[in-house]
């Protein structure tokens, strides 16, 4: 084997922190749901195996042999398109999260004043005003009678619907 004068071989350090980011990609893979993992296609056999087996292990000694394990075998594929995944995947949940949270503060200033109602609305036209306003109204008289907060819940699945709609539309 010749080395080539142009490109000097990487330095062992080098080539352990990459060996060492491999085996970190492999440990976001096994912490994946089983729904998102079944999106990697090109994902090999072998290595869906290990992922399986990783998952299964629970002893401390066996289950790090098994992560260097999948590391040494996320050497032989490209990890670009399973870096991608992850990334999307916690990107859609840090997404979904701070969808979450901005339906809580539109619930909240719908309790609060009615007229967020009528501004929701207007801003989207497949929303049933009227039903917002008796959700509200709902809402309101459970929270004065000490009530478990049905129509509040209701309140927020309905605002979700709507937005949910919203985009796919």
């Amino acid at each position: 084997m010749k080395v080539d004068p142009i490109e000097p071989k990487p330095s062992k350090t080098l080539r352990k922190r990459e060996m060492q980011e491999l085996q970190e990609l492999g440990e976001r893979l096994v912490a994946l749901p089983d729904a998102e993992l079944a999106r990697l296609e090109a994902l090999p056999e072998t290595l869906r195996g290990a992922v399986a087996e990783a998952r299964r292990i629970t002893r401390h000694e066996a289950r790090r042999r098994q992560m260097q394990y999948i590391g040494r075998l996320m050497r032989a594929i490209d990890p670009e398109p399973v870096r991608n995944l992850l990334d999307a995947v916690q990107g859609r949940s840090a997404r979904a999260r701070e969808l979450q949270h901005e339906l809580e503060r539109c619930r909240a200033r719908m309790l609060e004043d009615e007229a967020a109602i009528d501004a929701f609305a207007a801003a989207r036209p497949g929303a049933d005003a009227e039903r917002l306003r008796v959700l509200r109204r709902n809402a309101l008289r459970e929270a004065a009678g000490n009530e478990p907060p049905r129509s509040s819940r209701q309140l927020f699945r309905l605002l979700r619907e709507i937005v949910d709609d919203g985009r796919e539309g």
